[in-house]
């Protein structure tokens, strides 16, 4: 969410990033926020009068009292009650407009970086830097199902029993890796310095609408029936939310902190569910990066955070590349956005395994998240998330790029302590 001092003083600006991201569908709502706040300003200034009459006016009714004059007081009793009456339908007014602009901020993009790119959607996204050499090996690699079914590692079959498409049964080896990779994920952020998590894999409304847009949470959060409980797409979700209606001390930045957690997803729209695969489902685990920090700070913690997705994977054997996202691309709350994508030598092209957002004081100014300054001053905090490791998407990458042509899989040397073997025979 913008300030709204920035929709009154410059609402070209605010139009021409609407433009951007080609959502001119919301040209419109610039210019009805700013009619409603100027109502809401007028009715505040309003309340504040009334408040004052009421106030001048029940001093006159001691004054009466004291003096005997019963009559007097009774009729300026009279006058405060229906200044009260008043005072009470503005009241309402001023809520509803306060609602009501809210209601429309929440929808308008933020404000995005002059560094992103412009683009209509994902096709137009631009490729930053490789690291690694991409190579294709002289055997078929086979689909990744197939790998994992060969040493047993996966069963589909069961949990489309239990739960249906978009979840799985992963085991031996297979479950081992997993859980591996997750560990070593946790231990290579704390090495950098970052603080490790567990959160709450549920979170109510307010911190949803907090942390994402609606078109976001509709395509993606399950709600718990009959509660206000959302269960959680990523940790980043628990993990800013940890910081909502709070002051930070300056001093105390900035906070960094790694998170894992379940993942649950509804996975609605164009790409659907995989009947048979692992890269697009409703269920899953995630190593997440989260940063607090000052503005001025925050470019840099962006750069830095998927570089250490990059340095991850790279210290697995898997080449990647970096890919910004372009300004139609972008979720409304981000200022600028960077994917890592994974090489994949059977289908000879990299997919996405991770991202890295910026997101200003979007969700900051949504939760309330403010910073005291030294002088007492207070401002809102920037947010940043990045994607350590998702690893259903992480071992379609691990065991393509891993795999011997005799169809057992190596293991890299910085996962060797955590596994305890060399091979996946």
């Amino acid at each position: 969410m913008i300030d709204i001092k920035l929709i009154r003083t410059n609402p070209d600006l605010v139009k021409e990033n609407i433009k951007k991201k080609f959502q001119d569908h919301k040209l419109e709502l610039v210019d009805q926020v700013i009619e409603l706040d100027k109502q809401f300003r007028e009715t505040k200034v309003a309340c504040d009068s009334l408040r004052n009459q009421r106030k001048v006016k029940s001093k006159e009714i001691g004054g009466f009292m004291s003096k005997g004059l019963k009559d007097e007081a009774e009729r300026v009793k009279a006058e405060v009650a229906e200044i009260g009456n008043k005072l009470t339908e503005m009241e309402q007014l001023e809520i509803k407009l306060e609602e009501d602009i809210r209601k429309i901020m929440l929808v308008i993009p933020n404000i995005i970086d002059d560094s992103v790119p412009i683009g209509k959607d994902d096709s137009e996204n631009v490729e930053v830097e490789r690291f690694g050499e991409p190579f294709v090996p002289d055997f078929e690699v086979p689909y990744h199902v197939d790998i994992m079914e060969k040493v047993n590692g996966i069963d589909l079959d069961s949990a489309r029993k239990t739960s249906g498409n978009g979840f799985y049964y992963l085991c031996g080896d297979i479950a081992q890796l997993q859980s591996c990779i997750l560990s070593y994920a946790r231990d290579f952020m704390i090495d950098k310095g970052f603080v490790y998590y567990i959160p709450p894999f549920m979170i109510r409304s307010d911190v949803v609408t907090g942390v994402m847009s609606f078109a976001e949470m509709e395509g993606m959060m399950y709600k718990i029936e009959g509660e206000d409980l959302y269960l959680i797409g990523t940790s980043e979700h628990s993990m800013i939310g940890k910081f909502i209606d709070t002051i930070i001390p300056e001093a105390e930045l900035p906070k960094t902190l790694t998170s894992y957690s379940p993942c649950f997803r509804k996975e609605v729209g164009a790409h659907g569910i995989e009947e048979r695969g692992v890269y697009r489902i409703h269920q899953f685990e995630k190593q997440e990066m989260i940063v607090v920090c000052k503005p001025e700070e925050s470019m840099d913690w962006f750069h830095k955070l998927y570089s250490y997705t990059v340095e991850f994977f790279r210290t697995l054997d898997i080449p990647v590349r970096t890919l910004e996202c372009c300004s139609g691309d972008l979720a409304d709350l981000k200022v600028k956005s960077i994917d890592v994508e994974a090489w994949s030598p059977r289908q000879k092209k990299y997919f996405e395994v991770g991202s890295c957002s910026n997101l200003g004081d979007a969700q900051a100014r949504r939760l309330g998240i403010r910073v005291k300054a030294e002088d007492g001053s207070k401002y809102f905090a920037h947010t940043l998330n990045n994607t350590v490791v998702a690893p259903p998407r992480m071992l379609i990458a691990f065991l393509e790029n891993n795999l011997n042509e005799d169809g057992t899989i190596r293991i890299p040397e910085a996962l060797r302590p955590y596994m305890r073997k060399d091979i996946i025979k």
